[in-house]
Protein backbone atom coordinates (compact mmCIF):
# COMPACT_ATOMS: atom_id res chain seq x y z
CA UNK A 1 0.00 0.00 0.00
CA UNK A 2 1.34 3.52 -0.77
CA UNK A 3 -0.38 6.10 1.27
CA UNK A 4 1.19 8.72 -0.80
CA UNK A 5 -0.76 7.47 -4.05
CA UNK A 6 -3.80 7.45 -2.65
CA UNK A 7 -3.82 10.44 -0.75
CA UNK A 8 -2.98 12.11 -3.81
CA UNK A 9 -5.13 10.11 -6.58
CA UNK A 10 -8.24 11.10 -3.59
CA UNK A 11 -7.66 14.79 -3.90
CA UNK A 12 -7.57 14.85 -7.30
CA UNK A 13 -10.64 13.63 -7.63
CA UNK A 14 -12.24 16.00 -5.24
CA UNK A 15 -10.45 19.34 -6.84
CA UNK A 16 -12.05 22.65 -7.04
CA UNK A 17 -14.40 22.63 -9.11
CA UNK A 18 -14.36 19.01 -10.31
CA UNK A 19 -16.92 15.96 -9.65
CA UNK A 20 -17.11 12.27 -10.71
CA UNK A 21 -19.35 11.06 -13.72
CA UNK A 22 -21.29 7.77 -12.84
CA UNK A 23 -20.88 6.07 -16.10
CA UNK A 24 -21.09 2.40 -14.57
CA UNK A 25 -24.62 1.77 -15.48
CA UNK A 26 -24.71 -2.18 -15.50
CA UNK A 27 -26.13 -3.87 -19.01
CA UNK A 28 -29.50 -4.06 -17.37
CA UNK A 29 -29.55 -0.28 -16.21
CA UNK A 30 -28.11 1.34 -19.40
CA UNK A 31 -31.22 -0.62 -21.37
CA UNK A 32 -33.59 1.21 -18.93
CA UNK A 33 -32.10 4.45 -19.77
CA UNK A 34 -32.29 3.53 -23.39
CA UNK A 35 -35.85 3.08 -23.49
CA UNK A 36 -36.54 6.19 -23.18
CA UNK A 37 -35.15 6.83 -26.90
CA UNK A 38 -35.82 3.44 -28.02
CA UNK A 39 -32.59 2.09 -27.77
CA UNK A 40 -31.51 -1.51 -27.90
CA UNK A 41 -28.25 -1.74 -25.24
CA UNK A 42 -25.44 -3.68 -27.16
CA UNK A 43 -21.69 -3.34 -26.43
CA UNK A 44 -21.49 -1.39 -29.67
CA UNK A 45 -24.13 0.91 -28.54
CA UNK A 46 -23.46 1.77 -25.10
CA UNK A 47 -19.55 2.39 -26.76
CA UNK A 48 -21.61 4.85 -28.50
CA UNK A 49 -23.09 6.48 -26.28
CA UNK A 50 -19.80 6.62 -23.68
CA UNK A 51 -17.88 7.95 -26.22
CA UNK A 52 -20.22 10.21 -26.67
CA UNK A 53 -19.74 11.63 -23.99
CA UNK A 54 -16.51 11.28 -22.75
CA UNK A 55 -15.09 12.78 -25.70
CA UNK A 56 -17.45 16.12 -25.43
CA UNK A 57 -14.76 19.19 -25.71
CA UNK A 58 -13.61 20.68 -22.22
CA UNK A 59 -15.69 18.00 -20.21
CA UNK A 60 -12.35 17.89 -18.10
CA UNK A 61 -12.92 21.02 -17.25
CA UNK A 62 -15.78 19.90 -14.64
CA UNK A 63 -14.66 15.99 -14.17
CA UNK A 64 -12.18 14.95 -12.01
CA UNK A 65 -12.87 11.28 -12.76
CA UNK A 66 -15.85 8.36 -14.76
CA UNK A 67 -16.71 5.46 -13.22
CA UNK A 68 -16.74 2.78 -15.59
CA UNK A 69 -18.44 -0.99 -16.15
CA UNK A 70 -16.53 -3.79 -16.20
CA UNK A 71 -17.73 -3.87 -20.41
CA UNK A 72 -16.52 -0.36 -20.63
CA UNK A 73 -13.02 -0.58 -19.06
CA UNK A 74 -12.09 -3.30 -21.93
CA UNK A 75 -13.24 -1.24 -24.58
CA UNK A 76 -11.36 1.22 -26.71
CA UNK A 77 -11.89 4.49 -28.30
CA UNK A 78 -10.36 5.34 -31.96
CA UNK A 79 -7.73 2.39 -31.07
CA UNK A 80 -7.04 3.90 -27.12
CA UNK A 81 -8.41 1.87 -24.36
CA UNK A 82 -10.92 3.58 -22.55
CA UNK A 83 -9.11 4.02 -19.43
CA UNK A 84 -5.53 5.47 -21.34
CA UNK A 85 -7.94 8.06 -23.43
CA UNK A 86 -9.72 9.07 -20.29
CA UNK A 87 -6.38 9.72 -18.55
CA UNK A 88 -4.90 11.89 -21.72
CA UNK A 89 -7.69 14.06 -21.40
CA UNK A 90 -6.73 14.73 -17.65
CA UNK A 91 -9.53 12.95 -15.85
CA UNK A 92 -9.07 9.78 -14.21
CA UNK A 93 -10.69 6.18 -15.07
CA UNK A 94 -12.60 4.40 -12.01
CA UNK A 95 -14.60 1.24 -11.97
CA UNK A 96 -17.37 -0.28 -10.28
CA UNK A 97 -16.67 -3.33 -8.85
CA UNK A 98 -19.68 -4.66 -6.74
CA UNK A 99 -21.41 -7.13 -8.14
CA UNK A 100 -25.37 -5.75 -7.44
CA UNK A 101 -27.73 -5.63 -4.20
CA UNK A 102 -29.25 -9.16 -3.51
CA UNK A 103 -32.16 -9.98 -0.94
CA UNK A 104 -30.63 -10.17 2.54
CA UNK A 105 -31.57 -13.70 3.92
CA UNK A 106 -34.36 -13.99 6.46
CA UNK A 107 -35.16 -9.93 6.14
CA UNK A 108 -37.54 -9.43 3.44
CA UNK A 109 -37.70 -6.39 1.74
CA UNK A 110 -33.99 -5.57 2.31
CA UNK A 111 -30.51 -6.20 0.44
CA UNK A 112 -26.98 -6.76 0.70
CA UNK A 113 -24.33 -5.70 -1.80
CA UNK A 114 -22.47 -8.58 -3.28
CA UNK A 115 -19.21 -9.20 -4.87
CA UNK A 116 -16.31 -9.65 -2.29
CA UNK A 117 -15.24 -12.86 -3.54
CA UNK A 118 -12.08 -13.14 -6.02
CA UNK A 119 -12.04 -9.05 -5.32
CA UNK A 120 -8.50 -8.87 -4.70
CA UNK A 121 -7.70 -10.50 -8.20
CA UNK A 122 -10.09 -8.42 -10.13
CA UNK A 123 -8.88 -5.26 -8.69
CA UNK A 124 -5.30 -6.19 -9.52
CA UNK A 125 -6.46 -6.84 -12.63
CA UNK A 126 -8.63 -3.63 -12.93
CA UNK A 127 -5.42 -1.66 -11.71
CA UNK A 128 -3.56 -3.42 -14.96
CA UNK A 129 -5.59 -1.97 -17.09
CA UNK A 130 -5.91 1.56 -15.71
CA UNK A 131 -8.37 2.00 -12.81
CA UNK A 132 -7.09 4.26 -10.23
CA UNK A 133 -10.24 4.39 -8.06
CA UNK A 134 -13.04 2.12 -7.90
CA UNK A 135 -16.79 2.40 -6.34
CA UNK A 136 -19.30 -0.26 -4.26
CA UNK A 137 -22.36 1.12 -3.61
CA UNK A 138 -24.60 -0.30 -1.00
CA UNK A 139 -28.55 0.26 -1.16
CA UNK A 140 -30.95 1.18 2.54
CA UNK A 141 -34.56 1.18 1.74
CA UNK A 142 -36.59 2.97 4.23
CA UNK A 143 -40.22 0.94 4.36
CA UNK A 144 -42.21 0.52 7.75
CA UNK A 145 -39.77 -1.26 9.94
CA UNK A 146 -37.16 -1.17 7.89
CA UNK A 147 -34.07 -0.78 7.80
CA UNK A 148 -32.95 -3.23 10.32
CA UNK A 149 -30.12 -2.97 12.28
CA UNK A 150 -28.75 -6.59 10.49
CA UNK A 151 -28.63 -4.30 7.17
CA UNK A 152 -27.40 -1.48 7.77
CA UNK A 153 -23.88 -3.67 9.40
CA UNK A 154 -24.35 -6.43 6.97
CA UNK A 155 -23.69 -3.37 4.43
CA UNK A 156 -21.37 -1.58 6.52
CA UNK A 157 -19.15 -4.54 7.03
CA UNK A 158 -18.88 -5.47 2.74
CA UNK A 159 -18.03 -1.64 2.69
CA UNK A 160 -15.40 -1.57 4.71
CA UNK A 161 -13.95 -5.14 3.30
CA UNK A 162 -14.04 -3.94 0.18
CA UNK A 163 -12.20 -0.25 1.17
CA UNK A 164 -9.79 -2.14 2.39
CA UNK A 165 -8.82 -4.60 -0.40
CA UNK A 166 -8.84 -1.66 -2.64
CA UNK A 167 -6.30 0.29 -0.24
CA UNK A 168 -4.31 -2.52 -0.62
CA UNK A 169 -4.15 -2.58 -4.32
CA UNK A 170 -3.26 1.56 -3.84
CA UNK A 171 -6.78 1.79 -5.48
CA UNK A 172 -8.82 4.84 -3.81
CA UNK A 173 -12.23 3.72 -2.71
CA UNK A 174 -15.33 5.55 -3.12
CA UNK A 175 -17.51 4.31 -0.20
CA UNK A 176 -21.12 4.19 -1.45
CA UNK A 177 -23.58 4.01 1.34
CA UNK A 178 -27.37 4.88 -0.30
CA UNK A 179 -30.68 5.69 1.78
CA UNK A 180 -32.99 5.64 -0.66
CA UNK A 181 -35.39 8.01 -1.36
CA UNK A 182 -38.23 6.22 -3.14
CA UNK A 183 -40.32 6.08 -0.30
CA UNK A 184 -43.07 8.46 1.07
CA UNK A 185 -40.58 8.90 4.49
CA UNK A 186 -40.18 12.63 5.55
CA UNK A 187 -36.90 14.54 5.85
CA UNK A 188 -36.50 13.70 9.22
CA UNK A 189 -36.55 9.70 8.83
CA UNK A 190 -34.35 10.36 6.32
CA UNK A 191 -31.87 12.05 8.26
CA UNK A 192 -32.41 9.59 10.88
CA UNK A 193 -31.06 6.52 8.93
CA UNK A 194 -29.00 8.34 6.84
CA UNK A 195 -26.72 9.53 10.54
CA UNK A 196 -27.29 5.67 11.68
CA UNK A 197 -25.91 4.25 8.34
CA UNK A 198 -23.18 6.55 8.34
CA UNK A 199 -22.36 5.92 11.72
CA UNK A 200 -21.98 2.51 11.31
CA UNK A 201 -19.87 2.74 8.07
CA UNK A 202 -17.15 4.59 9.98
CA UNK A 203 -17.38 2.13 12.57
CA UNK A 204 -16.38 -0.51 10.60
CA UNK A 205 -13.73 1.36 8.23
CA UNK A 206 -11.76 2.43 11.18
CA UNK A 207 -12.18 -1.41 12.57
CA UNK A 208 -11.01 -2.54 9.15
CA UNK A 209 -7.94 0.02 9.38
CA UNK A 210 -8.91 2.25 6.07
CA UNK A 211 -7.21 5.21 5.71
CA UNK A 212 -9.81 8.14 5.72
CA UNK A 213 -7.42 10.41 3.53
CA UNK A 214 -7.31 7.95 1.02
CA UNK A 215 -11.08 7.08 0.66
CA UNK A 216 -13.73 9.24 -1.11
CA UNK A 217 -17.56 9.17 0.53
CA UNK A 218 -20.28 8.93 -2.03
CA UNK A 219 -23.68 9.37 -0.07
CA UNK A 220 -27.42 10.41 -0.77
CA UNK A 221 -28.13 13.70 0.33
CA UNK A 222 -30.57 14.15 3.54
CA UNK A 223 -34.18 14.68 1.24
CA UNK A 224 -37.59 13.77 1.46
CA UNK A 225 -39.16 10.51 0.39
CA UNK A 226 -40.30 10.94 -3.97
CA UNK A 227 -44.45 9.93 -2.17
CA UNK A 228 -43.91 12.50 1.28
CA UNK A 229 -46.90 14.86 0.82
CA UNK A 230 -44.21 17.29 2.10
CA UNK A 231 -41.26 17.85 0.32
CA UNK A 232 -38.42 19.76 1.79
CA UNK A 233 -37.06 22.48 0.70
CA UNK A 234 -33.50 23.02 -1.04
CA UNK A 235 -33.07 25.18 2.01
CA UNK A 236 -33.82 22.70 4.72
CA UNK A 237 -32.39 19.46 2.15
CA UNK A 238 -28.81 21.49 2.62
CA UNK A 239 -29.16 22.34 6.59
CA UNK A 240 -30.14 18.65 7.24
CA UNK A 241 -27.13 17.39 5.01
CA UNK A 242 -24.64 19.73 6.60
CA UNK A 243 -25.27 18.82 10.06
CA UNK A 244 -25.91 14.99 9.80
CA UNK A 245 -22.64 14.65 7.81
CA UNK A 246 -21.01 16.90 10.63
CA UNK A 247 -22.49 14.88 13.47
CA UNK A 248 -20.88 11.47 12.06
CA UNK A 249 -18.29 12.01 8.98
CA UNK A 250 -14.33 12.10 10.60
CA UNK A 251 -13.02 15.31 8.85
CA UNK A 252 -9.45 13.72 7.88
CA UNK A 253 -11.19 12.63 4.54
CA UNK A 254 -10.88 14.43 1.59
CA UNK A 255 -14.33 14.82 -0.02
CA UNK A 256 -17.89 13.48 -0.32
CA UNK A 257 -19.33 13.75 -3.89
CA UNK A 258 -22.83 13.09 -3.28
CA UNK A 259 -25.02 10.99 -5.44
CA UNK A 260 -28.42 12.52 -7.27
CA UNK A 261 -30.60 9.25 -6.55
CA UNK A 262 -33.11 10.07 -8.61
CA UNK A 263 -33.14 13.60 -8.21
CA UNK A 264 -33.96 15.59 -11.39
CA UNK A 265 -30.74 17.31 -12.82
CA UNK A 266 -32.23 20.79 -11.81
CA UNK A 267 -33.09 19.09 -8.59
CA UNK A 268 -29.53 17.82 -7.82
CA UNK A 269 -27.94 21.24 -8.95
CA UNK A 270 -29.33 23.42 -7.19
CA UNK A 271 -29.85 21.02 -3.98
CA UNK A 272 -25.44 20.85 -4.18
CA UNK A 273 -25.56 25.03 -4.71
CA UNK A 274 -27.76 25.17 -1.59
CA UNK A 275 -25.07 22.68 0.48
CA UNK A 276 -21.84 24.88 -0.67
CA UNK A 277 -23.27 27.48 0.41
CA UNK A 278 -23.17 26.78 4.22
CA UNK A 279 -19.74 27.29 5.50
CA UNK A 280 -17.55 25.20 7.64
CA UNK A 281 -17.61 22.10 6.40
CA UNK A 282 -14.24 20.51 6.57
CA UNK A 283 -14.48 18.25 3.47
CA UNK A 284 -14.74 19.36 -0.27
CA UNK A 285 -18.36 19.04 -1.40
CA UNK A 286 -18.30 17.81 -4.96
CA UNK A 287 -20.80 15.82 -7.40
CA UNK A 288 -20.71 11.67 -8.47
CA UNK A 289 -23.99 12.43 -10.53
CA UNK A 290 -25.12 9.94 -13.03
CA UNK A 291 -28.41 10.51 -14.41
CA UNK A 292 -28.43 14.12 -13.19
CA UNK A 293 -25.52 14.34 -15.72
CA UNK A 294 -26.67 12.70 -18.19
CA UNK A 295 -30.03 12.90 -19.01
CA UNK A 296 -30.51 16.21 -21.00
CA UNK A 297 -27.49 14.39 -23.30
CA UNK A 298 -29.14 11.34 -23.47
CA UNK A 299 -32.10 12.80 -24.55
CA UNK A 300 -30.99 15.18 -26.83
CA UNK A 301 -28.19 12.33 -28.81
CA UNK A 302 -31.13 9.61 -29.27
CA UNK A 303 -28.87 7.30 -30.73
CA UNK A 304 -28.17 9.47 -33.77
CA UNK A 305 -24.62 10.14 -34.79
CA UNK A 306 -25.88 13.39 -36.55
CA UNK A 307 -27.09 14.47 -32.89
CA UNK A 308 -24.00 13.76 -31.20
CA UNK A 309 -22.99 17.83 -31.24
CA UNK A 310 -26.22 18.94 -29.61
CA UNK A 311 -26.15 16.19 -27.09
CA UNK A 312 -22.28 17.09 -26.00
CA UNK A 313 -23.57 20.75 -25.47
CA UNK A 314 -26.11 19.55 -22.95
CA UNK A 315 -23.83 17.78 -21.45
CA UNK A 316 -21.19 20.08 -20.99
CA UNK A 317 -23.33 22.76 -20.09
CA UNK A 318 -25.25 20.97 -17.18
CA UNK A 319 -21.73 19.72 -16.22
CA UNK A 320 -20.79 23.34 -15.64
CA UNK A 321 -23.56 24.08 -14.56
CA UNK A 322 -22.85 21.35 -11.79
CA UNK A 323 -19.08 22.44 -11.08
CA UNK A 324 -20.78 26.28 -10.34
CA UNK A 325 -23.08 24.40 -7.96
CA UNK A 326 -20.21 22.86 -6.59
CA UNK A 327 -18.43 26.37 -5.76
CA UNK A 328 -21.43 27.75 -4.11
CA UNK A 329 -21.70 30.10 -7.44
CA UNK A 330 -24.74 30.44 -9.34
CA UNK A 331 -25.40 29.67 -12.60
Amino acid sequence: MDINVLKQTARVMVALGKGILAADESSKTIQKRFDKIGLTSTPETNLAYRTMLFTTSGIADYISGVILYDETIRQSIDGTPVPQFLESKGIIPGIKVDKGAWKLANFPGEKVTEGLDELRDRLTEYKEMGARFAKWRAVITIVEGIPSDTCIWANAESLARYASLCQEADIVPIVEPEVLMDADNTLAVCQDVTEKTLKAVFERLAAHKVILEGMILKPNMVISGKKCPTQASAKEIAKATVETFKKVVPSPMPGIVFLSGGQSPDEATTNLYEINLIEGSPWQLSYSYGRALQDEALTAWAGKEENVKLAQQAFLERSKKVSLARQAKPS
